[in-house]
């Protein structure tokens, strides 16, 4: 069994409508995020940019996940689904689900450990930047009809 349907056995990753509203809604959240990991960066308030560039790539990620139908129950299971659904049949590159989990890892440290440096918090917005847009890019034609 691969990790996709793990996810989906434990009720990590659950089949859902696809709604075009709620994808929306994540790219909102996902661009306000940005914006703001971005504002947070140029203060140099480097744990909190960590922080929030990561939410801004989870709910890009999130968008894109619920577009093709399914919604996670965690963030290493939305990683998955990403990969699945997106990196694996070609229409994603890799590197987006492995900036999606090194950034994780930025937030956790920063969040939890306190552990943080303004190295680590422009690699993750400037990751974070590059998946909102590819988002928007991906979704673009699905939200416009």
């Amino acid at each position: 069994m691969n990790e996709f349907q793990r996810c989906l056995q434990e009720g990590r990753l659950v089949r859902i409508e696809p709604s075009p509203a709620l994808v929306s809604k994540e790219l909102g959240s996902a661009e306000y995020d940005l914006h703001r990991a971005e504002e947070s960066l140029g203060k140099g308030d480097f744990k909190w940019a960590s922080v929030q560039a990561y939410y801004a790539m989870f709910h890009a990620a999130k968008a894109l996940v619920l577009s093709k139908g399914y919604r996670e129950k965690g963030h290493y299971c939305l990683i998955v689904a990403l990969r699945e659904l997106f990196v694996g049949p070609g229409e994603l590159d890799a590197s987006i689900g492995d900036d999606l989990e090194l950034c994780m890892d930025i937030r956790h440290e920063a969040d939890y450990s306190l552990v943080f440096s303004g190295e680590n918090a422009a690699l993750a917005v400037r990751s974070a930047r590059r998946t909102v847009e590819v988002a928007l890019d991906a979704l673009r034609d699905s939200l416009s009809s």
